[in-house]
């Protein structure tokens, strides 16, 4: 956890592992790579941390709140399950998801098969045998 100190709030307590920063984000677009998927777009950077850091987004052109944050949820859940498999053994990079226009009325596992083939097309983790 990182702590960070407000005036008002006090003491905040954030993960780590999700990216913040505007020069974080700037870093990410303008020296990173990226790869586009049917329902997704990646942007990766090696970040030589111990740890991945990633951000989901869902700009206004997905449709007004509820669905952006559907397509946020759908993303999120879709990369944990993605973590939890065996052959997912990348580290120390930085990852931004942003959601295309076309994820409204999605299933998760075509979301989770959308992020699988942008991270293989990146090399991130390993093609199925």
């Amino acid at each position: 956890m990182v702590f960070l100190v407000d005036a008002k709030k006090g003491i905040l307590m954030l993960k780590k592992t999700v990216l913040r920063r505007k020069s974080d984000f700037s870093s990410i677009y303008n020296k990173g790579k990226s790869v586009g998927e049917r329902y997704v777009v990646l942007f990766y950077r090696k970040n030589d941390l111990p740890y991945n850091r990633i951000a989901f987004l869902a700009s206004k052109k997905v449709g007004k709140s509820v669905v952006r944050n559907r397509a946020r949820r759908l993303m999120k859940e879709s990369y944990r399950e993605l973590k939890e498999n065996a052959n997912f053994k990348a580290t120390g990079y930085d990852f931004i998801f942003i959601a295309r226009k076309i994820t409204n009325d999605l299933k998760c596992a075509d979301v989770k098969k959308s992020i699988e083939a942008a991270m293989r097309k990146a090399g991130i983790i390993e093609k199925k045998v």
